[in-house]
């Protein structure tokens, strides 16, 4: 198709008297061309090609519905469309998320790096409520990425207290077979109670302290309102939720655990978007302190619990037994490694293997024995108290005053 500026070149020459084959001749374009367009009074608008088809766009659809479910990631809508029978490269699928992802601004930040075994970071996640033996619960995640190699652990849990917070630094220490010298937190109480200026005169979670002073590392408090301090953790708080939490189903808290670990396996030994690295192969430069140097850490949750009548307590749904002799009285539960241990006066009074599930019962014989005799001890004095001794009466005789008798023997009464 000609060009404006050709077509009107024609029609310039033809006005000024120039035949068709001494147009040709200087425009170069065949005569038939010359006597198409010279009848033409305005050029056609040019013909849009049709586009090319694209491998990714039986996905499209799909894809763009996720987008509006929530932010997931483009390495995330790969892996699922690949399933669906996509066999291109993630390259066009990132091209494709970048276009029709929403904006967002994103303030300027700098980025502090690390060196190898120097830190880590840690953070919690809510990620909404689930539902465990009947009961709804809030669901939390733990977090710890390593400064340098950018390796992560993450794990579940149904809790955000001191124990089960240092039983999930235990489970990443194991899980990277060491740790760093110091690691990174934000203000969260069950680290520190009150905060100073310089975070060694920091009043800390004293269960808290005797953990970190146990191991030997250094806690570190990012700065109030920077969040960005500890930029490498938030932004994998965010990379859970979106590449693996988003839409995720699991049975119970244990298989969603073995889904995320499966995940981590994944995410350790893909290329990282910062350090154009992977994380497994720069972690083998982490200079961490090796776990196996140090002595087996006891975690202990404590409850309390008041004994019921009938001689039990209640946990997560299940009930325990206690020796008979202590019901009413008010106990504390110590729970660590599957036991639970109870305490009354600091003295302990039994154990017990938690059971799985809700509504079991864990009793044990030896709390009972002697109760039943006690009982009918009781019963048999309670008999005793109660019997009212019978008594007979003859009939009532009157009383009367001797002057009575007195008037009677002197005959005085007519």
């Amino acid at each position: 198709m000609l060009k404006t500026e050709e077509w009107l070149l024609i029609r310039d020459l033809y006005s000024r008297g120039f035949g068709i084959n001494e147009i040709a001749r200087q425009t170069g374009f065949d005569k038939k061309t010359v006597r198409k367009y010279l009848r033409l009074k305005t050029l056609p608008e040019p013909q849009k090609r049709p586009g090319r088809k694209s491998k990714l766009d039986p996905f499209k659809p799909y894809i763009l519905e996720k987008l509006k479910e929530g932010p997931y990631t483009a390495a995330r809508l790969y892996r699922e469309i690949k399933e669906m029978g996509f066999d291109g490269g993630i390259t066009i699928v990132k091209d494709f998320v970048q276009k029709v992802r929403p904006e967002r601004g994103i303030p300027a930040v700098l980025r502090y790096e690390t060196k190898p075994g120097v830190q880590a970071q840690v953070d919690w996640g809510e990620l909404g409520t689930v539902e465990v033996d009947g009961k709804v619960k809030k669901l939390f995640c733990f977090n710890m990425i390593l400064g340098y190699s950018r390796m992560r652990f993450v794990e579940f849990t149904l809790s955000i207290d001191t124990p089960t917070l240092i039983q999930c630094h235990l489970n990443a220490f194991e899980y990277f077979k060491g740790f760093t010298q110091e690691i990174l937190y934000d203000n969260m109480k069950q680290v520190v109670i009150k905060r100073a200026l310089k975070s060694s005169d920091s009043e800390w979670n004293s269960q808290f302290e005797d953990f970190f002073k146990c191991f030997g590392f250094i806690p570190r408090l990012c700065r109030p309102y920077r969040p960005q301090t500890k930029g490498k953790i938030e932004n994998t708080v965010s990379y859970v939720k979106r590449d693996f939490f988003l839409g995720r189903r699991f049975t119970s808290l244990g298989d969603l655990n073995a889904q995320v670990h499966r995940w981590l396996e994944r995410v350790n030994s893909t290329v990282h978007g910062t350090t154009h690295e992977i994380p497994l192969d720069r972690f083998k430069e982490e200079k961490l302190k090796p776990l196996d140097q140090f002595p087996s850490y006891k975690v202990v949750h404590k409850e309390t619990r008041k004994v019921s009548r009938d001689c039990y307590i209640s946990f997560l749904g299940n009930k325990y037994s206690v020796p008979y002799r202590f019901a009413g009285r008010t106990a504390e539960l110590r729970i660590f490694e599957g036991k639970l241990e109870v305490y009354v006066d600091y003295e302990k009074i039994c154990e017990h293997e938690i059971l799985p599930g809700n509504c079991r019962v864990s009793k044990k014989k030896e709390h009972f024995q002697g109760l039943l005799s006690e009982i009918l001890k009781e019963n048999s004095k309670c008999k005793k108290g109660s019997q009212i001794p019978l008594k007979f009466s003859g009939p009532e005789v009157e009383k009367r005053s001797l002057d009575v008798y007195e008037t009677f023997s002197e005959g005085g009464v007519e």
